[in-house]
């Protein structure tokens, strides 16, 4: 089997697994029992969470245990509006955003909300013209997600921050770090809140956190037993604690990582080229793990079963929109014909070089193929 397709998920490591099923074995008690063996949960959730946040280089009060990326995301915007909707009444995403984000603003519209949609350039980055025209008094709340899951594009998260902030000192910036976090360099003070998955870290799925800076204060939307917790219940300790090794092991070694994905992605768009009715969808400002292409007059899911054929797997986009038009494409390209040909290849340091000579000559074969029947 060759699994290429990182973004959607990734597999959990041998290690990661084995620190799973010794927590779930030794460590079973609910952290907030008062015997011993509580107290002992309870110490390993705090040296889990203390090393957490000197991975992230952030207090161990700035972020909570959420299910993923998703309920962090709801927690975030749902949060923050609720909070500070006496300021406003508008909200800014951007046209590239997970349909996790778009969901939880559609629900806003239905209350009364005004989203703003801001435009990116054909290169997948913020239009910052666009972004300082959309920016108001009234704006309460601005979330881009750093990186793209369907083409890897990357925003300057810095740069958005204080173009946003010098325009409202009042916004509240959120990101969506999913795809970014242990793959590129990301500092967490470049936004006010953060939301962050295992599942793509090569730990377990149903574990992330939501980073808040200190100050930034966020309406509780779950109730539980303490009425000012943001995210109530028991802790998962197995979950926590394998992540947060997956998060160690996902930041060690970084660039070294980055530069065996970056080859890989040189090499299969060097080879792609060949092809005049693939085309590239990844821009310079992508980055190298997630490598969109459109295969021109063959449709994604007929390209994608074929390839499933020689036991390679990729995707057309984000498995959220799975089967659907990428909306990222249509994004930077305006081209409908692009965004309903999209696939997405999504490589890793795991990944072999003979799984690429594999993948190259499966596409090649199935290419051919599926082109003669257009």
């Amino acid at each position: 089997m060759i699994y290429l397709d990182y973004s959607a998920t990734t597999p959990i490591l041998p290690e990661v697994l084995d620190s799973y099923n010794k927590v779930t074995e030794e460590y079973f008690a609910n952290t907030q029992s008062l015997h011993k063996l509580g107290m002992k949960s309870n110490d390993l959730l705090k040296s889990a969470t203390k090393q957490i946040a000197e991975l992230l280089k952030i207090g161990e009060d700035e972020f909570i245990y959420t299910s993923g990326a998703t309920e962090a995301n709801n927690i975030a915007i749902l949060g923050a509006v609720e909070q500070n909707k006496r300021f406003g009444n508008r909200i800014c995403v951007s046209t590239m955003e997970h349909p996790s984000i778009y969901g939880i603003t559609k629900h806003l519209e239905e209350l009364g909300y005004i989203i703003d949609y801001v435009n990116v350039t054909d290169e997948g980055v913020i239009n910052f013209d666009d972004l300082k025209r959309k920016v108001t008094p009234e704006t309460i709340l601005v979330s881009i997600s750093c990186v793209n899951s369907e083409t890897g594009a990357r925003q300057p998260l810095a740069t958005i921050k204080q173009v946003v902030k010098k325009i409202n000192p009042n916004v509240i910036f959120h990101s969506d770090l999913t795809q970014a976090i242990g793959k590129i360099p990301v500092r967490l003070l470049d936004v006010d809140l953060g939301s962050i998955s295992g599942e793509k870290v090569y730990g377990p799925g149903g574990i992330g956190i939501l980073y808040h800076a200190r100050g930034i204060k966020l309406k509780p939307i779950e109730f539980g037993a303490h009425p000012d917790e943001l995210k109530p219940g028991t802790k998962p300790l197995p979950l926590i604690v394998s992540f947060s090794k997956a998060l160690r092991l996902a930041l060690k070694d970084m660039p070294q990582k980055e530069e065996v994905v970056k080859k890989y992605r040189e090499r299969i768009i060097e080879h792609l080229s060949q092809y005049p009715h693939v085309q590239i969808n990844s821009s310079k400002y992508c980055i190298p793990h997630i490598l969109n292409i459109s295969v021109l007059g063959i449709k994604p899911e007929t390209f994608i079963h074929a390839m499933e054929e020689d036991d390679i797997y990729i995707s057309s986009n984000t498995a959220c929109y799975s089967g659907r038009p990428s909306p990222s494409v249509m994004a930077m390209y305006r081209d409908e014909a692009r965004s309903k040909s999209s696939i997405r290849i999504s490589l890793s340091y795991l990944t072999l070089p003979s799984e690429i000579n594999s993948f190259l000559e499966a596409f090649d074969k199935n290419y051919k193929n599926l082109i003669g029947l257009r």
